[in-house]
């Protein structure tokens, strides 16, 4: 039997005058050297737990890869044009639909939250905020007083707990001729207040030109039913 390093070590001191070998058979001398390489000693230098376990996880993901690459036409680089074109994907989609809001309907997405006011009190509040250039705060005020407008004038019932998108679609019916520039309008308040994204001058200037046609629509009596304008 061969051994090497702490086994032979371990097997030199069961040498009897430290040069002439015993004759020892292999279960004696398998745990003489198990006991020879228990010793700290030879573990001094081994990686610790951290480096085990990353290196295990690259030579997994080295593994994953390898699998991948020859399931991929063209090898390693189709790869990566995949994860690229991949990655490119979503970063468009989330610059398109920005980050993911909640559900329309829940009690934090009502758009009156600071309690009733009427709206010629939101759009002072929305020419303040432009005037100063917060451009969010100005939008979600001026989307305020359409709505507000609307229900003083009762083509609107007044509702707690109404979103913009519910408000829009609801105008929409009795006023269709403002119904595409009314859902923009919401669409511009829910991604502002909720879609994280940030309104600038040209948004608000489209949702306070609503407001101004808004005011100078009159419908006729029967224009809830009909959805005809004067």
């Amino acid at each position: 039997m061969t051994f090497t390093g702490g086994a032979a070590a371990a097997l030199a001191r069961l040498r009897g005058d430290g040069h002439t070998p015993v004759d020892i058979s292999r279960v004696p001398a398998r745990e003489a050297a198990e006991r020879e390489l228990s010793d700290p000693k030879y573990h001094e230098n081994d990686p610790n737990l951290l480096q085990r376990g990353l290196s295990r996880f690259w030579e997994w993901v080295d593994e994953l890869f390898g699998a991948a690459s020859t399931a991929t036409p063209g090898g390693v680089l189709g790869l990566i044009v995949i994860v690229v074109l991949v990655a490119a994907l979503v970063a468009a989609l989330w610059w398109r639909l920005g980050t993911p809001h909640r559900a329309p309907g829940t009690t934090g997405d009502s758009l009156f939250a600071d309690g009733p006011r009427t709206a010629r009190d939101h759009r002072t509040a929305a020419a303040k905020h432009a005037s100063a250039g917060r451009w969010n705060e100005a939008v979600q005020e001026r989307m305020r007083a359409i709505v507000r407008s609307l229900e003083e004038r009762t083509l609107l019932e007044p509702r707690p707990g109404r979103t913009a998108d519910e408000a829009a679609a609801e105008a929409g019916r009795s006023l269709p001729s403002h119904a595409d520039d009314l859902r923009l309008a919401a669409r511009t308040f829910d991604d502002v207040t909720y879609g994280g994204r940030t309104a600038d001058e040209p948004a608000y200037r489209r949702v306070e030109e609503l407001d101004t046609a808004l005011e100078r629509t009159r419908p006729t009596l029967d224009a809830a039913s009909t959805g005809t304008p004067a």
